[in-house]
């Protein structure tokens, strides 16, 4: 999004790194896992023609001589750098859980979970590690196949949902038959080659387990010298530019503007990366760049290729009571993700067309306590 937002300026040269030759709609890799779409799009369908495509991956920036090293290549100069790393599965810190369970977050990891299904049997009884989205439109989607899941949440079903939609999704789980294992009983402690175990003794017998609890992002920006929160993600300010240089902007899910992080998804990922494109342009016309301003809509989960919950929000991200069940909340859910990508299109052909809802409001009367509370302290 960023990248395709510049591109129309001719005072610049757009090069984006990146270590595969396909886009990923991130949003598909449950379906790519059940094997009903695949989860890549071509870069020539998603970005603009003026912008140049480096198949590789970054290990370090230099901010000081403004350079990227690149893992498999020759270094890249920058005078303007767009930090937009993303995110994909943490380091877990169960016991077991890195040697023996699946993680879901990158293409590459969901590819090969996929072939690990391919050559089990459909009676192997399958574990997913993780209540939220991906968590359980994972468990969904196998089950909705006939296989054997139970999802473990670790916590609340749904955290974003409210109770009713909650309630809902409780029974679209039990009519696909997944076993529904929430609350603080159901934190896992343990994952051994056939089992999972939770943090109250009780064991469950897991051929397959799959670990869908949270994003971690990468360690490129500490490990550059740059700041980050306690997460990872680089510290900036609302205009989104880096705290120690004004050449870097980020966006996405690896940024962490005034450390407050807005919450990780596709959505978010391309109003920021439309802003820091922003921000960019500001700096290059010699004007001050504005601070970041969106509004939260909505968040939607599939439960299988038949029914979806599409919870309407609030500004401020808090769920209404307003949601739509059933297949017409599948079709909303399948009508965001083909937006997704298609915004990323129709930006590629009018860059700067791209917009989206703003708030003004709930973000700003946030950070304002903030200041006063350190204020007082």
């Amino acid at each position: 999004m960023a990248a395709n937002r510049l591109s129309s300026r001719r005072d610049v040269r757009v090069t984006v790194v990146n270590p595969r030759p396909v886009f990923v709609p991130r949003l598909r890799l449950h379906q790519l896992v059940g094997g009903t779409h695949d989860a890549i799009v071509d870069y020539r369908d998603v970005l603009a023609d003026g912008v140049s495509l480096l198949v590789d991956s970054v290990t370090a920036i230099d901010p000081y001589s403004r350079r990227v090293t690149r893992a498999d290549g020759p270094d890249l100069d920058y005078d303007h750098l767009v930090y937009a790393a993303g995110s994909g599965a943490p380091e877990p810190q169960v016991r077991g859980a890195a040697e023996f369970a699946y993680p879901v977050a990158t293409l590459e990891s969901a590819q090969r979970l996929r072939s690990v299904l391919f050559d089990r049997a459909m009676s192997a009884p399958v574990t997913v590690v993780g209540g939220g989205p991906t968590g359980i439109e994972t468990a969904t989607e196998l089950a909705e196949q006939g296989r054997s899941v139970t999802l473990v949440c670790g916590g609340v079903l749904g955290p974003y949902l409210h109770p009713r939609a909650r309630r809902t999704a409780r029974k679209y789980l039990t009519k696909l038959g997944v076993g529904l294992l929430e609350g603080p009983e159901s934190k896992v402690a343990e994952v051994t080659k056939t089992s999972v175990r939770l943090a109250v003794g009780a064991g469950l017998p897991s051929e397959i387990t799959i670990w869908a609890a949270g994003f971690g992002v990468p360690d490129l920006a500490a490990r550059s010298g740059l700041r980050t929160d306690a997460a990872g993600r680089l510290l900036t300010d609302e205009t989104l530019t880096s705290v120690d240089d004004d050449r870097i902007v980020a966006a996405g899910d690896s940024c962490a503007p005034s450390d407050l992080p807005l919450r990780m998804s596709a959505y978010v990922a391309g109003c920021l990366g439309a802003h820091a494109a922003d921000t960019i342009a500001h700096r290059l016309d010699g004007t001050d760049p504005t601070p970041i301003d969106l509004a939260f809509q909505a968040m939607c989960i599939s439960f299988g290729r038949r029914a979806g919950i599409f919870q309407l929000g609030h500004k401020d991200d808090t769920a209404m009571r307003l949601y739509f069940p059933g297949p017409a909340g599948r079709a909303l859910e399948e009508f965001s993700c083909e937006a997704s990508v298609k915004h990323l299109v129709t930006e590629a052909h009018k860059p700067g067309s791209h917009s989206w809802p703003k708030d003004g409001k709930h973000r700003p009367q946030v950070l304002r306590e903030r200041r006063a509370a350190a204020t007082t302290a």
